[in-house]
């Protein structure tokens, strides 16, 4: 069966990460069509859009969709194409691999953040010279629905522990934003029970300090939209970076997969990116589209590179973009 890939480049070191996931993709025995869209700053500069209709359609017709990054148009790209999957969760796993100079050698743990909602809803207003307001968004059936995802997730054994009994933590802040996250902590409670899924609870602020004391106390962790951001971001520095970092926006019958880190400007174009995280979310592409001995064939390369080299610059080494893709496809 053919899939159809959208491949989306962006800006910066998109541009190179995302051609070598591809080159990933192609060594394996699996029929992939990839058809090409464009997005970002360059196009904004050339049509006025940072994310063409074209584009848009392309994402949503698509079997799924492989993303680079976007620079000071990230908000006007990245949000709407979740809105082209439908997506409602996004799910991002950090994990320190042998072989990598990591903080917590010991953190293995997945991320599953509310996707729609929360301060990222978009409703901010400038009401005066010295006053802006933003409307934060929770709804009882969007913070259910990543509930019964992550429900499935943990009985399907997808967790870190890959063990049904482990539950998940679910971190909010509830104590002071009582009704958004109050809300949210309610739906996410009442789900598990319903599932009869193990459920611990952490404020965000604790969790963020709990984390890079011991991250082996944690396994998946169900959050908000804003906490998911920025404690997945956390668990990167723990695990050397977040150019090891890959994602997946998921949705009903589609899905986005894209590497957390950004453009990085400072290296775009010299050929030294590493191609890590965007060649994980390709793994995590061969998954979700059922191809799941594919995509552990694609970690295990991963993670026999970097734990005998070559690596990029950022995690010690010399190699350039192309060196490390050529040894991950070796390996396969």
């Amino acid at each position: 069966m053919s899939h159809d890939i959208a491949v989306i480049e962006g800006d910066g070191i998109g541009q190179e990460v995302v051609p070598a996931a591809i080159e990933v993709l192609e060594a394996l025995e699996v029929d992939f069509e990839f058809v090409e869209g464009e997005a970002g700053d360059a196009v904004r500069e050339a049509t006025g859009e940072a994310l063409p209709a074209e584009t848009y359609e392309l994402v949503a017709d698509a079997d799924a969709t492989l993303f680079g990054a976007a620079g000071d148009t990230a908000a006007d790209v990245i949000l709407p194409l979740r809105e082209a999957v439908d997506s409602f969760v996004n799910v991002r796993p950090a994990k320190a691999y042998p072989g990598v100079d990591a903080l917590r050698p010991e953190t293995d743990v997945v991320f599953l953040r509310e996707n729609t909602e929360g301060v990222y809803a978009g409703h901010e207003d400038r009401l005066s010279d010295d006053l802006s307001t933003l409307t934060r968004v929770v709804t009882s059936s969007a913070s259910r629905e990543l509930a019964e995802y992550a429900c499935e997730f943990v009985a399907d054994g997808r967790g870190p522990a890959g063990d049904s009994e482990e539950g998940f933590t679910v971190a909010h802040k509830s104590n002071v934003m009582r009704e958004t996250d109050g809300r949210f902590r309610e739906a996410v409670l009442a789900v598990a029970e319903e599932r009869g899924v193990d459920v611990d609870e952490e404020l965000m602020d604790a969790f963020a300090t709990k984390l890079p004391l011991d991250p082996s106390q944690y396994g998946v962790v169900v959050c908000p939209n804003l906490a998911g951001d920025v404690l997945s971001d956390l668990a990167a520095g723990l695990v050397g970076g977040l150019g090891l970092l890959p994602s997946a926006n998921v949705g009903h019958d589609n899905a986005l997969f894209e590497p957390v880190h950004g453009t990085a400007p400072d290296i775009a174009g010299e050929g030294i990116a590493n191609p890590t995280a965007a060649v994980l979310s390709a793994a995590m592409l061969l998954e979700y589209l059922g191809h799941v001995e594919e995509g552990q064939r694609v970690r295990t390369a991963v993670e026999s590179v970097l734990s005998e080299g070559p690596r990029t610059g950022d995690l010690g080494g010399d190699a350039t973009t192309e060196e490390v893709t050529a040894a991950i496809v070796d390996r396969l």
